[in-house]
């Protein structure tokens, strides 16, 4: 069977440092290639990923003068490789030219969304088009425009994400994310003196006046003190040694998170969640099991006493079962199969 994958054009897959989405689409190609899919791609000109096919875009997807060149670019990327299946991680403007041919298409969502353009593009495609959220909050967002919606989790590596079944007694807390008010770093930090906690932060720094506002008002005063320190931005490597010796990850989000792709690494290390009850986090961690969801730092004090209460092979098991590539990519070749039942032969 032959799949044109498709993702925005701003990232290459797989990425060199962020770009979850990207590291997902990454996952998705080499085990369906594996499994003995035929796979095209259409994204950013540097990707660096093994397919049988692959269409670069043109510039990036920041304006929306240039959605034509993309639909442009993806119906050529179609005409060549003549797949039996285009799954897009990107824009369903791209799609626009494919809704009324009975070509099976899927929308996959890993952003918050909604609007009358999914309600006209189900329209269009009928039942060639399907959509999926990334978790079953985004799929009840769509749910409210279509009723074609799916939940299919993202997924991570779960043979490269080394399990620690045990940590020091000082192992230190981990806040692993953007450094901005939305991913609560504050929050983490507040937690953590009154804990008397090591904290790690890690994760890169958004230019914005606001954020750097933030930082220099809320973190950077915070720094170097009282075991709170910052490294930066890591890599996979980096990621997983430091997810992995940690005696929890803590990111206390203040918005209603799509999925959370760290939440999903940090359980594969076996170490427990700490965070809030916004968006999928509910459908990542079960309280009390894989870590805790907080809405204060006085439940985050808490949450620290009881870590010990968490089994790490728990949050181990629940990234196998729910959140590794192999549970996940069957999900979605069970849907690839669906389609095809009710798309052109």
């Amino acid at each position: 069977m032959r799949v044109l994958l498709t993702v925005d054009p701003d990232i290459p897959v797989p990425p060199k440092l962020y770009g979850g989405i990207e590291r997902v689409v990454d996952l998705l190609i080499q085990e369906l290639r594996h499994r003995g899919y035929e796979v095209g791609l259409v994204a950013h000109s540097d990707s660096e990923c093994e397919v049988d096919f692959l269409q670069p875009w043109s510039g990036t997807s920041a304006r929306v003068t240039n959605h034509v060149s993309k639909t442009v670019t993806l119906m050529q990327a179609v005409r060549v490789f003549r797949p039996q299946l285009v799954h897009s991680f990107s824009r369903l403007a791209y799609l626009l030219p494919l809704l009324i041919q009975r070509l099976p298409k899927i929308m996959s969502y890993q952003r918050h969304t909604g609007g009358k353009q999914i309600t006209v593009a189900s329209r269009l495609a009928g039942d060639s088009l399907i959509f999926t959220g990334c978790s079953e909050f985004i799929a009840r967002m769509g749910r409210q425009w279509s009723s074609k919606w799916v939940a299919i989790p993202n997924f991570v590596d779960t043979n490269f994400y080394a399990f620690r079944p045990q940590v020091a007694d000082d192992a230190p807390l981990v806040f692993l994310s953007r450094i901005e008010r939305i991913k609560g770093a504050h929050t983490a930090i507040a937690v953590a003196r009154k804990t008397g906690r090591r904290l790690i932060l890690a994760g890169n720094r958004v230019d914005q006046e606001e954020a750097n506002a933030y930082w220099k008002n809320e973190i950077e005063p915070h720094l170097n003190k009282d075991g709170i320190e910052c490294i930066g931005p890591v890599n996979d490597e980096q990621k997983n040694e430091l997810l992995g010796k940690a005696a929890a990850m803590i990111v206390p989000v203040e918005w209603d998170e799509p999925f959370g792709i760290v939440f999903a690494e940090a359980l594969a290390c076996g170490t427990p969640v700490i965070s809030c009850a916004r968006g999928a986090l509910p459908d990542i961690i079960n309280h009390g099991e894989h870590g805790f969801l907080i809405r204060s730092v006085e439940e985050g004090l808490e949450a620290v006493r009881r870590l010990g209460e968490i089994k790490r092979s728990d949050c181990r098991r629940r990234a196998e079962e729910r959140f590794s590539q192999n549970a996940v990519v069957s999900q979605y070749e069970a849907l690839y199969a669906s389609m095809m039942r009710v798309g052109r032969p």
